[in-house]
């Protein structure tokens, strides 16, 4: 479905000769609404529902890694060395697979602030670094409650 809804936007831009992205976008969105229209007639209703959790999910990870990139700055530029709490926290993980291990392993570590260490043999829990902890509890619930949490919509 995602592939046909991109060669309808192809299409759209061919149609009206104008290839900038947003035309592009906008057949996108037009070739979106005409398979949702067909959906049950292409039975490509999953796409439906993940769709907007991928868009979802990618405007949650932007906005995160703005936030982290502002808290990074805040840390490094107005907290006293001696006051900065680096640290290492188990974050125990309701995901199992590997994609979806990579995948909140690799969205950690693309954040600023924050570095994925390792994983636990028995996949149970994923150690972070970050360089400003403060609570662990705290620092753990953003974690499962954001990334854990999307990761697992996302491919389930």
């Amino acid at each position: 479905m995602f592939l046909l809804n991109i060669l309808l936007a192809i299409a759209w831009s061919a149609l009206t000769g104008q290839f900038t992205p947003l035309d592009l976008a906008f057949g996108f969105a037009l070739g979106y609404g005409i398979l949702w229209i067909l959906r049950r007639q292409l039975r490509g209703e999953r796409y439906f529902v993940k769709a907007p959790q991928i868009v979802r999910f990618a405007v949650y990870v932007l906005w995160e890694i703005i936030l982290a990139n502002l808290n990074v700055a805040r840390v490094v530029l107005l907290t006293p060395k001696e006051r900065i709490k680096p640290g290492i926290v188990a974050i125990p993980l309701d995901i199992r697979s590997d994609a979806e291990i990579t995948m909140l392993a690799n969205l950690i570590t693309l954040t600023p602030g924050t570095l994925s260490l390792d994983v636990a043999d028995d996949r149970s829990c994923l150690y972070v670094h970050a360089i400003a902890v403060g609570d662990p509890e705290r620092f753990r619930r953003g974690i499962k409650n954001g990334f854990e949490r999307l990761v697992y919509e996302v491919f389930n």
